[in-house]
């Protein structure tokens, strides 16, 4: 798996936790995907569209041999798996999963833009990614982001317990 990718997720519908359990679950069995590193979770006001409830966000850390768009197509599919439905802009959602880094690649087609073009507005996502290991400037990170669980000390990866024992690849140990 040569290529490293950086994938954002956040949900604010249901048991936000367990969508956010079945998203990585489905990183984690696909066969081109190894899930490297996970942040920890944290809670966050909405963005865009306000009149909705908060969300919780990570970032994953994968390397893949996959394509840019093939990630993408992975990605989609694990939404429309897990309910998404598109129905506001920046509205309510079951799952979202997006492709912030891919290598050091920079790329814009009709269906992909690589680097996130967002990412360095939104502080839910460049908190997850500077804990992660990615440089990020620190006049960003500010706005609407609290700590909801821990990496290190609050269990966060207690749920992902089952992937160890069911699947050959590794768990990162954090």
């Amino acid at each position: 798996m040569d290529n490293v990718a950086f994938l954002s997720l956040g949900t604010n519908i249901g048991d936000r936790l367990q969508y956010l359990h079945g998203a990585v679950q489905a990183l984690w069995e696909h066969p081109n995907i190894t899930v490297e590193d996970i942040s920890s979770i944290y809670e966050t006001e909405p963005v865009g569209y306000l009149d909705q409830a908060n969300f919780l966000n990570a970032v994953l850390k994968i390397s893949t041999s996959l394509s840019p768009h093939e990630l993408l197509d992975v990605t989609q599919g694990i939404e429309l798996q897990l309910g998404r439905k598109r129905e506001i802009k920046w509205g309510p959602r079951t799952i979202d999963l997006d492709i912030l880094l891919y290598n050091d690649e920079n790329m814009e087609t009709e269906k992909l833009i690589i680097p996130h073009p967002r990412m360095y507005e939104r502080a839910f996502v460049l908190i997850p990614l500077k804990e992660l290991g990615v440089e990020v400037s620190e006049r960003t990170l500010q706005g609407g982001v609290s700590l909801w669980r821990q990496k290190n000390g609050g269990d966060v990866f207690g749920l992902f317990e089952s992937l160890k024992d069911t699947h050959k690849k590794v768990l990162p140990e954090i």
